[in-house]
């Protein structure tokens, strides 16, 4: 990758799982962190968008992995800003052991107006920016699929939206989605199960105190579709899971 930006991280054992797996909030949450780090060192992160009264909203992952990361402390994530159109902003990434890869990951965001929640034009912050250029496909890049819709509610788990779930930006953290909506999953597939492919959509911010309803559907024996939704029926986030057995 071209424009990169790299980070070692270690995985604690506080992010592993009983068979030693990184838990996938943890994933979510290296990739969140090393984002922006380099937003901040580049010239668009929080410190400069704040004062603007702009924040960054992620909305769709795809990851693919070669290797899911088992019993593996020392990790090297690399990150790409891939460019922007007129609305969205795209970056990637790439998961390393030593010499092995272990997945890649690719995501769009927005930027939004804090007071009216509205997308604003990228090139409002990163115009001559030389790190953030307009976009243009590669064809070795991941892309968003379309993801399943639920028809039939296998399992379900309502939550609420605590205090230490939110983020700076006061809403709930990325992470915690994957939380809540792998939870109704039963212990025995989780614990049988790794993750292989995985598309997110993010739809709507969580806030604290909010009631969700997290439910699941099993497309067949290793794909599962996810919906996330507030008590108002509203969609917060959607995924679509692939997984292999461990």
């Amino acid at each position: 990758m071209e424009n990169t930006y790299t980070k070692k991280i270690t995985v604690k054992y506080s992010e592993t799982d009983q068979n030693l797996a990184m838990k996938p909030y943890a994933l979510l949450n290296f990739l969140q962190d090393i984002a922006s780090d380099n937003a901040e060192q580049w010239g668009f992160g929080y410190s400069y968008i704040y004062p603007k009264n702009y924040a960054w909203f992620l909305l769709k992952y795809r990851m693919e992995f070669d290797e899911y990361p088992f019993d593996v402390q020392d990790l090297e994530l690399i990150t790409e800003p891939r460019g922007y159109n007129k609305l969205f902003a795209y970056r990637g990434f790439e998961l390393r052991n030593k010499d092995k890869r272990m997945g890649r990951m690719f995501s769009m965001w927005s930027l939004v107006d804090i007071d009216n929640r509205s997308i604003v034009p990228v090139s409002n912050i990163v115009t001559n920016n030389p790190h953030m250029t307009q976009y243009e496909k590669r064809e070795t890049d991941l892309v968003f699929q379309k993801i399943t819709p639920i028809t039939e509610i296998g399992f379900e788990k309502e939550f609420e939206v605590r205090y230490n779930d939110l983020d700076v930006n006061g809403h709930a953290n990325n992470g915690n989605y994957i939380v809540w909506a792998f939870e109704p999953l039963s212990f025995e597939f989780k614990n049988g199960h790794k993750i292989k492919t995985l598309d997110m959509v993010f739809k709507k911010e969580a806030r604290f105190g909010e009631q969700l309803v997290s439910q699941v559907q099993f497309k067949d024996e290793t794909t599962t579709l996810h919906r996330l939704k507030n008590k108002d029926g509203d969609d917060l986030c959607l995924i679509e899971c692939q997984w292999d057995k461990i």
